[in-house]
């Protein structure tokens, strides 16, 4: 078995491998990971799971055609059937003017530590506590009935890239979840609910027993719902579910639609999209960061980037390739695995905390509709129209009330965002992350 200390030495020798088989570029990413994954319910384990792998993949470039393959056989035949199984590839698949390595001027040489790897050693003891603990703390709230089980895990991952243009570089990364879903029994009928935490050390992850006290309070308080009326009402989304809007931006400012012209912002760049003050980051260097990275996975060196600033979209996430298509440069933004090529992704982005407590925000609503989960995914990426199932509370008269459920909420994101107000409330919790936040007007849809 390949040593694992080795891995930037074998993403190297692949490089040569491929240049002395005749191609034109290549890079590389070797990957080693090692996770443990434990379940229980009422009280017992159900499952423990252990893996590791190890695998690496090769991208080569033949004038203007790219191919990519990956491969768990890192010994020298197996490297060397790699190189060809590619350059095989490479030969078949049509030219594309867009792909290509980033210049040697461009690439990172000397990307920063950041603090994303713990090395606390983590046992399937340890986590199996951890979700016992939150289990019996969520079972222990008044109410309820039943447990769906916690679930805890744990797993480090090393990956280095190596690149015919001079990239060379490796990181490491670490982290942990807990979750816990349990049920209630009321009089029209059964309720669940869950809570979650996850961090890069595991020692910052919520405590076991407030994570499951959390999901039973959570579970107990959505007992008896009502219908809710339709209605055109301010809709607020609490933090779990308002990190949802951040994703359908990145999904709108992500290269690769605005180069296909299939996002409802492609022709928004500099516009005010958000009311004055609203502020969107994305930071791949934030310590502990769940998404943070030092290097995208083209070279590029990453920075903290204003995506939305006092309002106004500021920024395209954009890999090489995207770049190209718009006669722009890399954001820094290039994701890839090892069996696909890069495309462009954020990594830890979020909605900056606003002035008022989310009680305030609430507060102002004398009728509307407090959101805290949404079911499918009602979203039109090219024109902004929003419908998704709901449930939550209903707000009167600046009160949170009664829970209600079955039903849609509905809109278009252009106007959601520029209706959007932001509370004060933000944790970094998810690696997407939002405060609070309130929709002035949206289509409420129940009996």
């Amino acid at each position: 078995m390949t040593d694992r200390s080795d891995r930037l030495d074998i993403a190297t020798d692949l490089v040569a491998r491929a240049l002395a088989a005749g191609v034109d570029g290549a890079d590389v990413m070797v990957v080693d990971s090692s996770s443990i994954s434990v379940a229980c319910r009422l009280g017992k384990s159900e499952m423990l799971e252990r893996a590791e792998t190890v695998e690496a993949g090769l991208r080569v470039f033949l004038g203007r055609r790219q191919a990519i393959a990956a491969s768990a056989d890192l010994s020298p035949r197996g490297l060397s059937d790699l190189v060809e199984r590619s350059l095989a590839m490479a030969r078949e698949v049509p030219e594309d003017p867009f792909c290509g390595l980033a210049e040697p001027s461009d690439v990172c040489r000397e990307p920063p530590e950041l603090d994303s790897f713990d090395a606390t050693e983590v046992t399937e003891e340890d986590l199996l506590a951890a979700a016992l603990a939150a289990e019996d703390a969520a079972r222990a709230v008044r109410g309820v009935t039943n447990s769906e089980g916690a679930e805890a895990s744990w797993g480090t991952s090393r990956s280095a890239i190596a690149a015919s243009n001079g990239l060379a570089a490796q990181y490491r990364r670490s982290s942990g979840s807990l979750a816990v879903s349990v049920l209630a029994d009321g009089e029209a009928g059964m309720e669940r609910d869950y809570e979650y935490t996850a961090a890069v050390y595991f020692a910052d992850m919520r405590a076991p027993e407030a994570v499951g006290r959390a999901a039973g309070e959570r579970t107990v308080r959505r007992l008896d719902p009502r219908k809710a009326g339709s209605a055109r009402v301010p809709v607020v989304f609490e933090p779990r579910v308002s990190r949802s809007l951040l994703s359908h931006l990145a999904g709108a400012i992500n290269g690769a639609a605005i180069a296909r012209q299939t996002s409802f912002l492609k022709d928004r760049m500099g516009a005010q999209i958000f009311a004055k003050g609203v502020e969107v980051t994305d930071d791949p260097l934030r310590a502990r960061g769940l998404r943070s990275r030092p290097i995208d996975h083209e070279g590029i060196a990453t920075s903290p980037r204003r995506i939305v600033a006092d309002g106004v979209l500021s920024s395209w996430l954009l890999d090489l390739r995207s770049a190209r298509q718009l006669n722009l440069r890399s954001t820094g933004h290039g994701l890839r695995g090892t069996t696909t090529p890069p495309t462009p992704g954020s990594s830890n982005l979020f909605l900056a905390a606003g002035e008022q407590a989310p009680a305030a925000l609430i507060g102002e609503v004398k009728s509307g509709l407090y959101v805290t989960e949404l079911i499918g995914f009602g979203v039109n990426p090219v024109t902004g129209d929003y419908s998704r199932g709901a449930s939550g509370f209903w707000i009167e008269n600046g009160e949170i009330t009664y829970p209600v459920n079955e039903i849609t909420i509905a809109g278009n994101l252009v106007e959601m965002f520029a209706q959007l107000t932001n509370a004060d409330d933000l944790e970094f919790k998810y690696g997407t992350d939002s405060p609070t936040v309130r929709i002035e007007s949206m289509t409420v849809a129940g009996r």
